[in-house]
């Protein structure tokens, strides 16, 4: 009980330090949503094109933010990109590893995911997206695809044991189905990057959500999807806003959120995680429903 109050203790300290100075805070936004890329490990600066992207790769070989040896890396068990293994509990079933390999691709090649990328503040990283509206069939292919397959953690972003160089399973965390660590093809795809997809209630060809796989020849669907968000977002996304701002708002109360997540992590090793991350989950619903909309 008494690590719970010191907990909202902190939290409240912090936001009143936040909204205290909300006359002077600025948060610098995201301007440009349309063909961009990440500031993030591997990304290019901007998108151009790479005629020589590595199969599964290829479909964004015309305009791409991923260089032809990221893309070759992408394919490896193990590679220098993360040095992220695949295997951890067990080979990975072929079919299963090939959603893996399109995921790393579309993260790291995309020019179209502008709309859905976030500040953060990590050490390999500048930016990451969070919430793409990933189309339905391509996340519900991806689960069926590894049910074979054995995991040991539900959110692949963190938790690991590094110690190898390599991730490996944390004491204590056992190996079993995919299945049993993701119940529902929502639970996968929404969870196992911490909610840089969200599952999306649209359908290929819709021009509403993301697709991981597409036919190049036929043109990439995804900058539609980009325009439509885009145009949605644009009244809600000035480069230089304050506090009085919705969008900052959210920007503000999420650092917050990650600042005292880092604070508790080194002062209290066992502290309830369930009760910080409970506090994520109104300021994710305020940002579908307001920034989105």
């Amino acid at each position: 009980m008494a690590q719970r109050i010191t907990i909202q203790l902190l939290l409240l300290l912090a936001w009143v330090a936040a909204v205290g100075g909300a006359r002077t805070l600025t948060v610098r936004a995201r301007t440009e949503l349309l063909n961009v890329c990440m500031d993030a490990k591997h990304h290019k600066e901007k998108p151009g094109p790479e005629d020589k992207l590595h199969e599964q790769c290829r479909p964004w070989r015309k305009n791409a933010c991923c260089s032809t040896n990221t893309s070759q890396e992408a394919h490896k068990d193990v590679s220098y990109l993360y040095n992220f293994d695949w295997n951890h509990c067990g080979e990975m079933a072929p079919a299963c590893r090939r959603h893996f390999i399109q995921d790393t691709c579309l993260y790291e090649c995309s020019p179209n995911l502008g709309p859905w990328i976030q500040q953060v503040d990590q050490s390999w990283r500048k930016e990451r997206v969070l919430d793409v509206p990933l189309c339905k069939e391509d996340c519900e292919q991806w689960w069926k695809d590894c049910s074979t397959s054995y995991t040991c953690k539900s959110n692949w972003h963190k938790g690991w044991n590094w110690t190898s160089g390599s991730n490996k399973c944390p004491a204590g965390a056992a190996c079993l189905s995919f299945h049993f660590y993701f119940p529902t093809p929502t639970d996968l795809c929404n969870e196992i990057w911490s909610h840089s997809y969200k599952v999306s209630n649209y359908r290929r060809g819709s021009g509403r959500c993301i697709q991981m796989w597409f036919d190049p020849a036929q043109g990439n669907p995804n900058e539609e999807v980009a325009r439509f968000y885009a145009a949605a977002m644009k009244d809600e996304a000035p480069s230089i806003c304050n506090l009085r701002h919705r969008g900052c708002i959210f920007t503000v109360y999420i650092h917050v959120c990650q600042w005292i997540a880092t604070l508790l992590d080194s002062i209290f090793p066992f502290y309830d995680r369930y009760f910080l991350d409970s506090l994520f989950y109104p300021a994710i619903k305020f940002k579908r429903t307001y920034l989105y909309a």
